[in-house]
């Protein structure tokens, strides 16, 4: 079975999940392994505080790594919301920190999360999409400290008619570019398994984008649901097989100690 590599527990603000009970759930489901990647959102807009206490975090999770090592392999990430003037601060926080997987991704585009209308205020939807995009290039501009980058097109989860407009081909030319940009650092994305948990119909970033970023060159892929409830771990992974090796991968990326170990496709 797979690894499970991005999951939340009720150490991120949106979930009141306990950690194991993802823990049981994957168990349960068989998955080979799972990675906790809580959220680190500094300077987040909305009510919501995106922050935890990482030596909280590290006394929760690896007892329970311990506790369940007979069963299945428990890493410990983080899922960082960047912002481009909050590199230094999270280079810092990595290095201070003993963690084996930083996935970076945008919540947070010029001061508004996508996940609220006014995000969309003003704008047509593909003006809105593009910009969440070129935000993506600002990102990774302005920081390098990570191992892949999640769900690139996530915006689509939010926008007013989600993906029913949207395709890679409407956004070729920006979303190349990132591709570009991320295998040029030694980066790789992930295969987020959440767009079916919305009604989209495929991964975040879609079937297309795995195989390009692939065509381009990129051997990095992580794969992960999302999950933020039990019930969501492992969220549709009888997909995956299809998915990935119809993008052109044999492998499948796990990073331990921040270094990628590659598990041939199952």
């Amino acid at each position: 079975m797979f690894w499970d590599t991005h999951m939340h527990s009720n150490f991120s603000g949106d979930s009141d999940s306990a950690p194991e009970s993802m823990i049981l759930s994957a168990i349960e489901k068989n998955v080979s392994g799972v990675c906790f990647t809580d959220h680190i959102d500094d300077d987040y807009p909305g009510p919501t505080p995106f922050h935890f206490d990482p030596t909280e975090y590290f006394n929760a999770l690896r007892p329970l790594a311990k506790q369940y090592e007979s069963q299945i392999s428990v890493l410990i990430g983080v899922e960082l919301g960047l912002q481009p003037h909050l590199a230094q601060r999270y280079d810092e926080f990595l290095s201070a920190h003993d963690f084996d997987f930083a996935i970076a991704s945008s919540h947070v585009v010029h001061g508004f999360d996508p996940y609220y209308p006014e995000f969309y205020a003003g704008k047509t939807e593909d003006e809105a999409y593009l910009e969440y995009f070129e935000s993506i290039l600002e990102n990774i501009a302005a920081f390098e400290n990570f191992d892949v980058y999640g769900h690139i097109d996530y915006v689509v989860r939010y926008g007013p008619t989600k993906n029913a407009n949207y395709s890679y081909a409407k956004f070729r030319d920006v979303i190349d570019e990132i591709l570009r940009a991320l295998i040029a650092k030694g980066k790789g994305i992930e295969c987020n398994m959440a767009g079916f948990k919305y009604g989209l119909g495929h991964p975040n970033p879609t079937e297309e984008i795995l195989k390009r970023y692939r065509e381009l060159g990129g051997e990095i892929i992580t794969i992960g649901a999302d999950a933020h409830k039990p019930e969501h771990v492992a969220f549709d992974y009888h997909k995956l097989r299809s998915i990935l090796t119809g993008a052109g991968f044999s492998h499948y990326t796990v990073f331990q100690k921040r270094k990628p170990c590659f598990y041939p496709i199952p």
